[in-house]
C-alpha cells in the first residue's frame, strides 16, 4: 500500500509520471517497447520527450525514459513465449494494419532489433532476439507470409 507521505514524491518522480500518464495507456508490453525506443535519438542515444523535459528537465526526462525502457524490456524478457505471443498478437491487432504486411516488413527490415535498450547484457539481447525470431516464424506461418528469400 502506498504511503500517503510519498504522494508528493510520486508527483515529482519523472519515471512514475511517465508510467502513470503515458505508458499505462499502451495496452501491450511490446507496444511500450516500441514507444520507448521511438523516443531514443538514434545518433546520440538520448531519450527525448518534450512534455517530460518541460516538467522535469532534459536529464531527468532522459533518465526516466531510459529506466522505463529497461524495465519494460526486462518485463518482456520475463514472459514465457506463450505470453509474449499473446502480447504480440494483441499489439498486431491494435496496429489496425494488415498483419501480413507488418510481418513481411519485420522479416526484411528487422525493426524489432532497435527496441533493445542500450547497455543490455549480451545474454539478454540474444534471448530477446531468439524469442522474437521464434515468434516471427510462428506468426508468419499463422498468417501465411512467404519467406522473401526463396533459398532460405
Amino acid at each position: 500500500m502506498a504511503n500517503p507521505r510519498d504522494s508528493g514524491k510520486f508527483e515529482r518522480d519523472p519515471a512514475a509520471n511517465v508510467w502513470r500518464r503515458t505508458l499505462s495507456q499502451i495496452s501491450t508490453v511490446f507496444g511500450r517497447l516500441v514507444y520507448l525506443s521511438s523516443l531514443r535519438d538514434p545518433n546520440t542515444g538520448q531519450y527525448e520527450h518534450f512534455g517530460l523535459a518541460q516538467m522535469f528537465g532534459e536529464e531527468a526526462a532522459d533518465r526516466a525514459l531510459r529506466e522505463s525502457h529497461l524495465d519494460t524490456f526486462r518485463q518482456w524478457l520475463g514472459f514465457g513465449l506463450e505470453r509474449q505471443k499473446q502480447d504480440l498478437d494483441r499489439y498486431l491487432a491494435e496496429l489496425h494494419r494488415d498483419p501480413r504486411a507488418v510481418l513481411e516488413t519485420w522479416t526484411r527490415v528487422e525493426p524489432y532489433r532497435n527496441l533493445i535498450p542500450a547497455g543490455v547484457p549480451q545474454a539478454d539481447r540474444q534471448l530477446y532476439l531468439a524469442d522474437l525470431e521464434t515468434l516471427l516464424e510462428l506468426l508468419k506461418n499463422e498468417y501465411g507470409v512467404a519467406c522473401p528469400d526463396p533459398d532460405a
